[in-house]
């Protein structure tokens, strides 16, 4: 690892190693229909990069599902947990693109899931030794599009910033990277592509993991 201009390499997980973005919206969403209240044509979009007790504020109160923001992230959660025990949606290379990565820097992954659901999805896909830090943008002051999670991490694994890459694929995640300081490379998700303004940030725009290379990292710092 030494000799490299990089620092560390940090991901998303949801979005960017699974494809459970949909799975998200489709739990919430659930839930406002259980209860019986509509969804705002925003809410998908305003969500993204939340941290737990922003969105489960959010579905308590903008949304109007039953229940307290506590109780609002209980019932999501337990869902979730259950959708991911029953079939994990990896994003294809993702898993290859951790192992091919950690082989050169020390790798982390700041994500907007609450703690329980990253420890299962990095079980389940058997990459949880290759992160050196991981943090849960509940166990920090703010979600996505705030910095906090990424610089934790940084923070977690003595890199600077400024020489560390970051994986994303919406605008909020872009946005909260580069506001650490961040490259970005972004991968867009299909079905939430991020916004012009916030793609515009990312340093590099690859269509999937499979495109990010040791040298597509390397060179972000080196140009």
């Amino acid at each position: 690892m030494s000799g490299s201009a990089v620092s560390a390499v940090v991901f998303d997980m949801d979005g960017v190693l699974t494809d459970t973005e949909t799975i998200w919206d489709e739990v919430r969403q659930g839930l406002a229909a259980q209860d019986g209240v509509p969804w705002p044509e925003e809410a998908t979009r305003a969500m993204m990069g939340m941290s737990t007790p922003e969105w489960s504020e959010y579905m308590a109160t903008t949304v109007g599902v039953n229940g307290d923001a506590a109780a609002v992230a209980q019932r999501t959660i337990e869902e979730m947990a259950a959708r991911y025990h029953q079939h994990l949606p990896t994003l294809p290379g993702a898993v290859a693109a951790v192992e091919r990565l950690s082989q050169r820097w020390p790798l982390g992954l700041a994500s907007s899931s609450p703690r329980r659901l990253i420890d299962a999805v990095l079980s389940e896909l058997g990459i949880a030794e290759r992160f050196g830090a991981t943090v849960s943008t509940e166990e920090v002051a703010a979600g996505k599009p705030s910095p906090d999670g990424y610089v934790r991490v940084c923070e977690l694994l003595g890199a600077d910033p400024t020489r560390a890459v970051a994986i994303e694929d919406s605008s909020n995640g872009i946005r909260s990277a580069a506001a650490a300081g961040m490259k970005v490379i972004a991968v867009p998700h299909e079905a939430f592509p991020p916004a012009d303004d916030a793609l515009a940030r990312a340093a590099a725009v690859v269509t999937s993991l499979d495109e990010v290379t040791p040298e597509l990292v390397e060179g972000l710092l080196s140009r």
